[in-house]
């Protein structure tokens, strides 16, 4: 599926708040969540995905620590309850403008 990248912007950094709000992920990892829970749709590159999650740490929704399994050493990220609020938020407002749009976009009078 080849979506506007343009529609994109505005909803990366709330897609990847819900995913982190599931469970701690690291890089690759959120990548591919992302890319299977969009059925494809969204596949972003890591040098699209890491300027986001350092702004999100940056402003106190995410956090980064480090783990190592099976002898690996990754730097996971998990949501702050600033990052939950800021989600909460988030989630309203897209309810509000996807209802809207929708109104707009329906075909016929009502």
């Amino acid at each position: 599926m080849d979506l506007n990248k343009e529609l994109l912007k505005g909803s990366t950094g709330t897609m990847l708040l819900s995913l982190l709000n599931r469970g701690d992920l690291y890089g690759y990892e959120m990548l591919k969540e992302l890319e299977r829970k969009s059925g494809g749709a969204f596949a972003l590159k890591e040098g699209t995905l890491y300027p986001i999650l350092h702004a999100m740490e940056a402003e106190g929704w995410v956090e980064a620590y480090w783990s190592e399994a099976n002898g690996r050493k990754r730097k996971y990220y998990r949501i702050t309850d600033d990052g939950r609020s800021l989600l909460k938020e988030k989630k309203r407002e897209w309810s509000e403008f996807r209802n809207a749009v929708d109104l707009v976009l329906r075909e016929g009078r009502t």
